[in-house]
């Protein structure tokens, strides 16, 4: 009978942590979850193109109320969207520091882009109160109701971010850039510059194409 060598099973352990290894550092570039986190990108994608659909539909339904000309501020949604596009620049150096090791750096970048991210929602926020407390509420006009809706379900989005970069600067704090972080922070990264794509949608088709009818 043939006998197994005393450190056989020490072999057989070392060849599947090795394998292990590999298959997780492949992961981090080609893993089944960016697919997944892909196919959910799209499925919102839908979801505010029905809102941008129902926009059109709305947007001249104005119930003898106030309309875009009456009630946008350009400057301000000018600058709030300068704001929101210099957040996605910040979070892409986060991912070259991600790329180049360095964690502190990261931690950096992420919170820069938390702030910029922050600084939107406040004034999102400022200007719904000024449109409210103008009597330009939701269910003033087919218009504001759509207006309201499309806005603020991407201000939602955006603070669902914020609490997001909020978690990975825990997350790398204490795993540092591991490959499930480093995973995460890519699937962010998609979902930061994917809100930044539809807010350049609605600045265009809501506020320019508002004040110029």
């Amino acid at each position: 009978m043939a006998t197994i060598a005393p450190d056989a099973s020490f072999d057989r352990d070392t060849f599947h942590l090795i394998e292990k290894e590999g298959h997780d550092h492949g992961s981090a570039h080609a893993s089944p979850v960016l697919l997944g986190f892909w196919i959910y990108l799209m499925s919102d994608a839908l979801i505010f193109a029905s809102l941008f659909a129902t926009y059109g539909v709305l947007s001249t339904s104005f119930a003898g109320g106030p309309g875009p000309r009456d009630l946008f501020d350009l400057e301000l949604v000018a600058v709030n969207t300068a704001i929101l596009l210099v957040s996605s620049i910040t979070y892409g150096f986060g991912m070259l520091a991600m790329d180049k090791g360095g964690v502190r750096a990261v931690q950096g970048w992420l919170a820069l882009t938390a702030l910029l991210g922050m600084s939107f929602v406040a004034i999102e926020l400022f200007e719904f109160g000024t449109l409210i407390a103008e009597g330009a509420t939701p269910q003033r006009s087919g218009f504001l109701s759509a207006f309201f809706t499309l806005v603020a379900t991407h201000g939602l989005h955006v603070t669902v971010g914020i609490i997001w970069i909020g978690i990975m600067l825990v997350q790398v704090g204490k795993h540092g850039l591991n490959v499930v972080n480093r995973r995460r922070l890519t699937c962010l990264s998609m979902f930061w510059h994917f809100l930044d794509v539809v807010w350049i949608g609605v600045f265009s088709f809501v506020y320019l194409l508002g004040m110029l009818r």
